[in-house]
């Protein structure tokens, strides 16, 4: 049977319309405008317009299927991108710790570390009681950083400028000078003023942080961010001034500043510190070792010219210097000085100086020199008036010398106080003749009269019985001198302290041999002078002068200074006579310092008036006027020296300190309760009768 052939399709012919399960079988299509319509409804109901219907929803497209890569190939990627970053991070890293590390730490200390000084606190300078004569306060140094200021990281071409115009008015120094310091962009850290008082640090405290508000505005912040970037000025482009803080580069740093209490008491022998609170005069130089203690170091991280807490740092601590507790008594000191600056003014001297010691150890209670200086205020003082005279100039003493040469006189035996001398107008010797001060006819005194009365001719008789030629008698009076301590420090050790002159006695040539036995043709300073007198008051044991009672160290530990060391100069006898014999120079009416009485006190005492050489020319010019003495003089506790030099109106030293004596020497007496005397003074003869 065979299967009937189905026609075939050309490109034209249509495909067969697919049965509609819908219509039954044998029913006959629905013409297209009826199609959908219900047959269910009436012919009506069909003739009316079929409400629109919404079109059915598009077909969803089905999602694209993705095919999955490699993951061996991605990892692959993966790894190997790691793998590079990796390696930049430690080529860069071994370039840092390794090869560059050093250079880049010491870039790093120098741009972002700091180290400053932590100055010491300088110990302080009191008198016998405790009393501050020169101490230390609070300061601040106000430093710059040149490093801050340079145009690049100022932002500004002028910043040193700025900076210095407003620090200039604060800290009283030139805008050129400042802006000078802050031209130094190789320094880290430049000082600018150093010492300064709290007040002057908060003025600049305050300034700063009131400029930090003005340029910490948002057209400032917008404004710096354009720095850095291309402009056509000058190939570079600033941030405006108004924008920037001058005084970003200038820290305070803490410090501390010398002061002196009591202003210009005993200046000249405290002494003084310089700009940088380094010892410059006096104690201050002397003893700057102690005193300035050790500096400490400070290391900390800087960011725009202040600390940064956070970023870690390194401290060593300063160690404070020691204190000074000095000898001298603060009230007798001002007694002193009163009564020099008086006298000096009156006699219209170039300058005066007192000394007051105290005979059993050579302690020395007042030290005051005429005219003196405010060690707060040097700007106001003359530099001849910064030094301590009476250890620094040596003069001719004079009279006051002639107690050393009866000194050797009675203690060698070679004549006794009564014994009797002649004394003419005038006395020829060598190439030279000598006459006393007054123009007498012949005098016949004791030893005792010699000495009340002051005779050059008398006392050059008298120590030409020191040996049987005059080079022996030359011999044995020097070494009497050198005994005395003339021509030798007197163990103060003060600063530019001078030790005389006196030449070799072998040199004692023409007419100098017979002045240097009343004080001529030799050379002492007023301290010296003062301890001949206070080694016959101590029974003729000379102990070395001190200045320096004992020192407190930075444990708060206080030492007693060492005691002066003692010397025997001449014999207990010989100083008691010595003693009774100074006591008629005040008590006799024919003796020359009856000004230096002191009513309920023995006094035994010297004048001296001397010619006085011209520092300035080397050769004579005027006087110089002085009295020395101790008491009470049956139980000697003070010696008082007064010196006054070139005085125009006077020159005997009876006249002019003789009342200075009295004054100080009163003063001291009472101040330290020293009972008055219990027995009346010997009143030796001056005189015999032919």
């Amino acid at each position: 049977m065979s299967t009937p052939r189905q026609p075939s399709r050309g490109s034209g012919d249509r495909k067969p319309p697919r049965p509609n399960p819908a219509r039954k079988p044998g029913e006959r299509p629905r013409p297209p405008h009826q199609r959908g319509a219900d047959p269910r409804r009436s012919a009506d109901q069909r003739r009316a317009p079929a409400a629109r219907r919404p079109r059915p929803p598009a077909p969803r497209p089905q999602p694209r299927l993705i095919k999955l890569g490699d993951p061996r190939r991605r990892l692959r990627v993966v790894t190997v991108s790691l793998a590079l970053v990796f390696s930049v991070f430690a080529g860069r890293l071994v370039q840092l710790q390794l090869l560059d590390s050093d250079a880049l730490a010491a870039q790093a200390g120098a741009n972002k570390y700091v180290e400053v000084k932590l100055s010491a606190e300088r110990g302080s300078i009191t008198s016998s009681d405790g009393v501050a004569l020169a101490t230390t306060v609070d300061a601040y140094d106000i430093n710059g950083d040149p490093s801050l200021y340079t145009p690049e990281t100022a932002q500004i071409p002028d910043a040193p400028e700025q900076a210095a115009a407003l620090l200039a008015p604060i800290l009283g120094r030139s805008k050129e000078q400042l802006a000078a310091a802050l031209h130094t962009p190789k320094t880290k850290w430049v000082p600018l003023a150093p010492r300064q008082s709290p007040e002057t640090k908060r003025q600049i405290t305050d300034l700063r942080a009131t400029l930090a508000r003005q340029t910490d505005t948002k057209a400032c912040r917008a404004q710096k961010l354009l720095v850095g970037k291309p402009a056509e000025q000058g190939g570079r482009q600033y941030v405006d001034a108004a924008c920037v803080n001058p005084l970003a580069g200038v820290i305070s740093q803490e410090s501390t500043r010398r002061i002196y209490p009591a202003d210009g008491l005993a200046a000249n022998l405290v002494g003084f510190v310089n700009a940088d609170g380094t010892g410059t005069g006096g104690l201050e130089l002397q003893f700057q070792k102690e005193l300035a203690g050790k500096d400490g170091r400070s290391t900390y991280a800087s960011a725009g010219g202040r600390m940064v807490p956070t970023a870690g740092g390194s401290q060593q601590s300063p160690v404070p210097g020691s204190d000074l507790r000095l000898t001298i008594n603060r009230d007798i000191q001002w007694a002193a000085q009163r009564a020099i600056t008086d006298q000096v003014a009156n006699a219209g001297a170039e300058k005066g100086y007192v000394i007051v010691q105290d005979v059993r150890n050579g302690q020395i209670l007042a030290m005051a020199t005429s005219p003196g200086f405010n060690p707060n205020d040097l700007s106001a003082a003359k530099s001849e008036q910064l030094g301590n005279a009476a250890v620094q100039d040596a003069y001719e003493p004079g009279s006051t010398a002639k107690l050393m040469t009866m000194a050797a006189v009675l203690d060698t035996g070679a004549a006794a106080w009564d014994t009797h001398v002649t004394v003419p107008n005038t006395l020829q010797r060598s190439d030279r003749v000598f006459h006393d001060d007054i123009d007498h006819e012949t005098w016949y005194l004791t030893l005792a009269g010699v000495l009340a009365k002051s005779s050059n001719i008398g006392t050059i008789e008298a120590a030409e019985h020191l040996g049987k030629t005059q080079p022996e008698a030359n011999q044995v009076l020097a070494d009497y001198l050198h005994r005395f301590g003339i021509g030798q420090s007197t163990g103060l050790g003060f600063p530019g302290e001078t030790k005389g002159i006196l030449a070799k006695p072998e040199d004692w040539k023409g007419s100098q041999q017979y002045t240097i036995p009343f004080g001529q043709g030799l050379s002492v300073n007023a301290l010296q002078a003062t301890s001949v007198f206070s080694t016959i008051a101590n029974g003729g044991v000379r102990v070395a002068p001190s200045l320096l009672m004992g020192t407190t160290g930075p444990d708060g530990r206080y030492t007693p200074a060492p005691a002066g060391v003692q010397t025997r100069v001449v014999g207990p006898q010989t100083a008691k006579t010595l003693t009774e014999m100074l006591e008629s120079v005040v008590t006799d009416e024919q003796g020359t310092g009856g000004k230096a009485q002191i009513p309920g006190y023995r006094v035994a005492g010297k004048t001296g008036t001397a010619n006085r050489v011209d520092p300035k020319t080397g050769k004579y010019s005027g006087y110089t006027a002085s009295f020395i003495g101790f008491a009470p003089a049956d139980q000697p506790r003070v010696t008082v020296s007064c010196v006054i030099q070139d005085p125009v109106n006077g020159h005997f030293g009876g006249q002019l300190c003789g009342p200075v004596f009295k004054q100080v020497m009163e003063f001291t007496l009472k101040t330290l309760q020293v009972a008055p005397s219990g027995s009346e003074a010997p009143n030796l003869p001056v005189d015999w009768k032919p």
